[in-house]
């Protein structure tokens, strides 16, 4: 695993320190590898139809929940996570990164310098499922690279939310 800075595996969402920390939630790769505790409800969550998230998902949008990556901690599997920094094309811990797990290749989060932008389905919200509306999406980002419509009533953006243009049907 490389690695552009020694100590990222001291520092939040990487270490287990549990002092201070309630969990309020829990999420798992698919074969249950690499495991991670949320201590807080997200900042934001979108639905994202870039054509990156579409090719790694294999899927027309992804839905990502993003939170504090002081509000993170990885209670398993630190060792089987996969780092892939798409700038370089390297296999590598060097921000921001796609987090995958090593043992089923599930995407598992993007990790930037202050946020983790996880991904929604992999919370155990029960069954039948019982997603908390802090978890619902604010909006979509990338609509502009939409395979296909969606009509939500959401907020649709070109690119980021609050950094481009909003969608309009023409």
């Amino acid at each position: 695993m490389a690695t552009n800075n020694v100590d990222w595996q001291q520092r939040p969402p990487y270490t287990n320190d549990s002092t201070g920390f309630t969990v309020t939630y829990r999420a798992a790769c698919f074969c249950g590898a690499v495991a991670l505790e949320v201590g807080a409800d997200p900042v934001d969550a979108k639905i994202c139809h870039c054509r990156q998230c579409q090719t790694l998902h294999g899927a027309p949008f992804q839905w990502a929940v993003i939170f504090h990556k002081r509000d993170v901690r990885f209670v398993r599997g630190t060792d089987d996570i996969h780092f892939y920094h798409a700038d370089t094309g390297r296999a590598a811990h060097v921000l921001p990164c796609r987090l995958s797990c090593a043992v089923c290749r599930a995407p598992i989060a993007d990790e930037g310098r202050r946020m983790l932008l996880a991904f929604g389905p992999l919370f155990d919200f029960g069954f039948p499922p019982t997603v908390p509306a802090s978890f619902a999406p604010s909006c979509h980002i990338f609509y502009g690279s939409r395979v296909m419509d969606i009509d939500d009533g959401k907020p649709k953006y070109l690119g980021h939310k609050g950094r481009s243009e909003r969608w309009s049907p023409s």
